[in-house]
């Protein structure tokens, strides 16, 4: 019986293929081939940008969701999502086109390119109103944002740019291209450059304030400290307001300051292009590529022949940095400042973790962090620091391939190195693209980049 069916199996093999040969061969056309699609793999335009977060989740500054938990028995509950320990893309920033971003202590603001109202957005802790009012109920403001969310401010026109973005403890600065300064927060100690009151509620504040103008000039950069801000004019003048403790206003004064005013002191006649503070101490960088400072100057950042801890008035470093070639990038602190020079080369002075080694946490006069620690060396000769900065404790440079080095306390992964131990020298960060900006705070960081294709 099976010699039967196998017999029949192999006769039927012909019928089939007879059957399959008279079928119409289809004849093959060449110029199809010109018309079928072509696989391309997308290339990102030259103005896309991705940010990447990390450090402490838990406030709501890196405005990513908290991702849910797995159902245990009948009840569901969520993972403990407190720190971002390597660097994360933000999805928010893929929606939007992101053109600036500031850190707060505990909060981040971003300004993104649109026509319409709503042109910049806050996430992460909201206590004082610095991130803008915010209420699902009338009356119950939210004190602190998972996600960002618009801010509202009371633009002229449609057509207003946001220029620059700058945030400290509790208040946030907002620059743009004409209209001058909105600034909202808390204003204890005039850090908002208006007047000051002393009964004053800041929860829940609707209050934004606008400089239009300082010295009958265009503002063109903010920065701000812990409780104090900055002002650079068109022409090069620098003005300031809020806390003056430890002389960070430089007003030659050491109280509080309600309305900006001219910074004194060596920079009257400079033509400064950039400040740069995180607590209480001031760095300013002349269009010569020359230093200054003011501030408090416990840690000598800002020397001075008489030794004081608290320079009230801005001080011209040029014999302190003499030698270092011309100065490009500055950075200060909690305790420590940092700079580049056109050489590529990075040097830091201060107290704390300043990438010597875990034996040097304090130098008085500006030492260099050694170059291959940067990536130069005999097989990449051109590698070269273009941008530094710093948080509270935590140090950070770029390079001119985009690259991004830290160092220093790693308080809550703010490193973003993927644990939580502290750096001492300069650690290269996997970030998957071309690193353009990064923004330091006292517990988080937040890297602004272009893709690599």
């Amino acid at each position: 019986m099976n010699a039967i069916k196998l017999f029949v199996q192999r006769r039927s093999f012909p019928l089939i293929f007879n059957r399959t040969a008279t079928t119409k061969k289809k004849i093959h056309d060449p110029s199809e081939e010109d018309r079928l699609p072509i696989f391309q793999y997308p290339i990102s335009k030259s103005s896309d940008r991705r940010v990447y977060v990390w450090g402490l989740a838990e406030t709501g500054a890196l405005g990513i969701h908290m991702p849910r938990g797995k159902k245990k028995g009948k009840k569901a509950y969520r993972n403990n999502f407190s720190y971002a320990w390597h660097p994360i893309r933000s999805s928010f920033c893929e929606r939007f086109d992101v053109t600036n971003i500031a850190c707060g202590y505990g909060f981040t603001v971003a300004a993104v390119k649109t026509k319409e109202q709503h042109k910049v957005f806050g996430t992460g802790i909201n206590t004082d109103s610095q991130i803008g009012y915010h209420a699902p109920r009338m009356g119950h403001p939210l004190e602190m944002l998972v996600s960002p969310a618009p801010i509202f401010i009371p633009y002229a026109s449609l057509e207003t740019k946001i220029t620059g973005l700058a945030a400290g403890r509790a208040h946030t600065v907002i620059l743009t291209d004409n209209e001058g300064v909105f600034t909202l927060g808390n204003n204890a100690y005039g850090q908002c450059g208006r007047k000051i009151n002393p009964q004053e509620e800041y929860k829940g504040s609707m209050v934004s304030h606008n400089i239009k103008h300082l010295g009958k000039e265009n503002i063109k950069s903010v920065c701000c400290g812990q409780d104090h801000s900055l002002f650079i004019t068109e022409s090069g003048k620098v003005y300031a307001c809020g806390w003056g403790a430890d002389g960070q206003t430089g007003l030659g004064i050491y109280e509080n300051q309600g309305f900006p005013a001219r910074v004194k002191g060596d920079i009257t006649s400079e033509n400064i292009v950039k400040v740069a503070s995180t607590a209480d101490c001031v760095l300013a960088l002349s269009d010569r590529g020359e230093l200054f400072g003011w501030g408090n100057s416990e840690y000598g950042q800002v020397p001075m022949n008489t030794k004081q801890q608290q320079v009230n008035m801005s001080y011209a470093l040029l014999n302190f940095t003499k030698g270092l070639g011309k100065i490009v990038d500055i950075a200060a602190g909690g305790s420590f400042c940092l700079i580049c020079n056109d050489q590529g080369d990075v040097f830091v002075w201060g107290f704390g973790l300043l990438g010597l080694g875990p034996n040097v946490q304090h130098t008085n006069k500006p030492t260099q962090i050694p170059a291959p620690l940067f990536g130069r060396n005999e097989f990449n000769p051109e590698c070269m620091v273009t941008k530094v900065a710093c948080g509270i404790g935590h140090l950070a440079a770029i390079t001119n391939s985009g690259d991004l080095y830290v160092w220093g306390r790693n308080r809550y992964g703010c490193l973003g190195l993927g644990h939580q131990n502290d750096q001492h020298f300069p650690l290269k960060i996997g970030i998957g693209a071309h690193v353009l900006s990064v923004n330091c705070s006292v517990d988080h960081t937040v890297a602004v980049c272009k893709p690599f294709t």
